[in-house]
């Protein structure tokens, strides 16, 4: 009864049989990794995890923990368990199948209990489990027991084979003795093969994360393209607008004075076709006193009226100021189309993971322990005066310097009302008027002073309409293209300003704090 009971609380709840490679969940039900494993892939695809035993959910992929202890206990059940593995029954029970608990190799038979009170108890009547092998466990030439193992020849042998037979004077250990070392040795394998298992296990599910991982970047990237490509439709039908309306205020402009001189030419047109018909009545006349007597001859023959300036004006439209300024369209749709790719560029720039360098902050600079914020304190910060540390200027720089490609990354800004961000050279000065980032050229930078923006290098101001209206400001450097850019992360984002410059030293990220904090964002 009691073998019964703990067969049954070695069965898996899945699969209903006793547990192979048991494994638990964190809420602490066991199941087959097998069996679970494809529980878990079945639910992935419903978008949730739950344990099949007390469906407790799981907001991720549950971690799988091998049982070791369970393990065991189900190897040592199986191995009490013998007769109903191998099926063997006792060979002198003809009237019913009785299962065999040991067999006698020396009479080839197997035996149940009741025959093995009344078996043999002679030392050549040896006994073992059960088995159907029962000729393997004798040596083939003097058909005895196999008793010895020689460690020479890697071979079983019986006594005869050990005092009169070829293994005559080799090294030879009882079978016990040799089986042994042998699990010893296999043991130790084992427990190799169960590390190297583990590891792989810990690889698979690593690689399992990063799998998980890249199907939400995935689907992440995949849900920002769509949404910039339906951007990049409305951006088209705008510029397509803006162009068509150009082209068509151009085309109106120019009708309408085509239109006022052809209609001025057509009148002169018609006048002069009556002083024709005026002219040549005169002249079919016969009456010379007539003809000479005719009034507004003069008028007649004034044919040069307005003739000039008429001229000056059909040669203008004609071709001087007669034409669609091309040029301008085109500039309009460059200019639009420009800033829609630009806009492409740096929503899919790689972001570069940034931390503060708190050897460089200034002593009333607070930085955070993800060295991610830079925070305003009117309690000094106890650091060491380094030549490294900014000691006039509520300024810090990143722990890292880039020197080549393209790099992106962003600040919150919105519990500042005095700050400015940008890139800055390793040699800027620490101390003084020259360390202030928009005072020097080696620091490109955007500030904002109560929601007045300005971009600044050198001294030079260059002021921006408009406050940073997203609270997140975007850097992008292209340090072979000479390029330091500024965004306002609205929908859609809003270019601030490019600086161009030749670099000719690594750049690091700089911040100043007026007032306030202002955090660094990256990838990670």
């Amino acid at each position: 009864m009691a073998s019964a009971d703990l067969r049954q609380e070695l069965d898996c709840s899945i699969c209903l049989n006793i547990y192979t490679d048991p494994v638990n969940l964190r809420c602490g039900h066991n199941f087959c990794r097998v069996c679970i494993d494809c529980v878990l892939d079945t639910q992935e695809r419903s978008g949730g995890y739950s344990c099949p035993e007390c469906r407790e959910e799981f907001r991720d992929r549950p971690v799988l923990h091998r049982n070791i202890t369970l393990r065991n206990i189900v190897e040592a059940f199986r191995s009490t368990q013998p007769d109903q593995e191998t099926g063997i029954f006792c060979t002198y029970c003809i009237h019913s199948l009785v299962p065999a608990v040991k067999s006698c190799l020396m009479c080839e038979a197997s035996l149940c209990n009741d025959h093995l009170r009344v078996h043999s108890k002679s030392p050549e009547h040896v006994l073992t489990d059960p088995t159907t092998s029962m000729e393997n466990r004798k040596c083939s030439i003097h058909k005895k027991i196999l008793e010895y193992y020689c460690t020479e020849d890697s071979a079983c042998i019986c006594v005869s084979c050990r005092l009169d037979g070829e293994h005559r004077g080799h090294k030879v250990e009882t079978l016990d003795e040799a089986s042994e070392k042998k699990i010893q040795k296999l043991r130790n394998v084992l427990q190799k093969l169960i590390t190297n298992k583990e590891e792989t296990e810990r690889r698979v599910q690593s690689l399992q994360e990063r799998k998980r991982k890249v199907v939400e970047k995935a689907a992440g990237i995949t849900e920002e393209v769509l949404a910039l490509f339906g951007d990049f439709r409305r951006q088209l039908e705008d510029l397509e607008s803006k162009v068509l309306s150009e082209i068509y205020r151009q085309e109106e402009r120019l009708s309408l004075s085509l239109c006022d001189l052809i209609h001025q030419l057509e009148i002169k047109e018609e006048d002069l076709s009556r002083k024709m018909e005026d002219i040549e009545e005169l002249c079919n006349m016969t009456d010379p006193l007539t003809v000479l007597q005719e009034s507004d001859t003069g008028d007649l023959c004034d044919t040069e009226e307005g003739d000039n300036e008429d001229r000056e004006r059909h040669d203008r439209l004609l071709h001087d100021g007669g034409d669609l300024d091309v040029a301008k369209i085109s500039h309009t749709l460059h200019t639009g189309l420009s800033d829609m790719i630009k806009g492409v560029h740096v929503s899919f720039n790689i972001q570069e993971d940034i931390l503060l360098d708190v050897n460089t902050a200034h002593n009333n600079l607070q930085i955070s322990d993800d060295m991610k914020t830079a925070s305003r304190s009117d309690i000094k910060q106890n650091r060491p005066e380094t030549p490294e540390r900014f000691q006039d200027y509520f300024q810090v720089l990143s722990s890292q310097r880039f020197s080549s490609g393209q790099r992106c990354w962003e600040v919150d800004v919105r519990q500042s009302k005095r700050w400015a961000v940008g890139m800055c050279y390793p040699s800027i000065e620490r101390r003084g008027e020259p360390s202030v980032m928009e005072f020097n050229n080696k620091t490109w930078s955007f500030r904002s002073i109560n929601d007045q923006c300005s971009a600044m290098h050198n001294r030079k101001e260059t002021r921006l309409t408009g406050k940073i209206s997203s609270n997140r400001v975007r850097i992008y450097v292209d340090y072979e293209a000479g390029q330091i850019s500024f965004y306002d992360l609205c929908d859609p984002i809003r270019h601030l300003h490019t600086f161009t410059a030749t670099f000719t030293e690594p750049l690091h990220a700089a911040l100043a704090v007026g007032e306030g904090c202002i955090t660094i964002y990256g990838e990670n």
